[in-house]
Formats: C-alpha cells, structure tokens, sequence
C-alpha cells in the first residue's frame, strides 16, 4: 500500500493550498481517508476525516470553518483543500487510511509521506 502526499509548498496567510493524496495498492473505496499534520515538538494532531463513499465528513477543531475534504474514488485520491492559510498551519501534512469511523490516529492503518506546509506572515 502506497499514499502519496503532494501539493504542500509556501504559501502567504491568508492563501489557499489544496493538497493531494493518492492512494495505491488498496481498495481505495472501502477505506476511511483522514489528514493528519504535525508540526516538530508537537503532538500530531487530526485535521480531517472522510467516509469511505464521502456521505459523512468529520472535522479536528484547526480545520473547522477553513478547511474541506474530498475524494474520487475513481481516482483513488483524497484532498484537503485548505483556504485562509495561518502561520500555524504550517506542519507536515500527512494522509492516513483506515477502516474505523471516526478516524482516529492510534486506529488508522497505512500512512503517506507527508508533505510539508509552510505558511508565512
């Protein structure tokens, strides 16, 4: 299983980014798809999470009001869009599959790269 994390860079706050995750060597339609970011000396922390058919989205309190979450199953991709960029967004972004509802990291199965965030002022 592979989950490869893009779209991540150096944004300005304020700005907008949408990351992207995709997925191989799973049935990508049965899993739990969630975003995860970590920033260095910090616990990781959840920021997004969708079902499996998109029907149900669940949110982490730093995503709420600023970030969305998507997914094609046909292309086996989940994305973050991420709008109003703060300095404290910035982290490693990380995509995470599992089989349990609400996600959750101690629960998740496989886990991408992570793609770096960096939002300035």
């Amino acid at each position: 299983v592979q989950l490869q994390a893009s779209g991540g860079g150096l944004a300005h706050a304020g700005d907008s980014l949408r990351l992207s995750c995709a997925a191989s060597g799973l049935t990508f339609s049965h899993y739990v798809m969630a975003w995860f970011r970590q920033t260095p000396g910090k616990e990781q922390e959840f920021v997004l999470g969708i079902s499996p058919t998109s029907t149900s989205t669940y949110s982490g309190n730093s995503a709420k009001g600023r970030f969305t979450i998507s997914r094609d199953n046909a292309e086996s991709t989940v994305f973050l869009q991420m709008n109003g960029l703060k300095v404290e967004d910035t982290a490693v972004y990380y995509c995470a599959a599992g089989s349990v509802w609400p996600p959750d990291k101690s629960r998740m199965q496989y886990w991408g790269n992570g793609t770096l965030v960096t939002v300035s002022s």
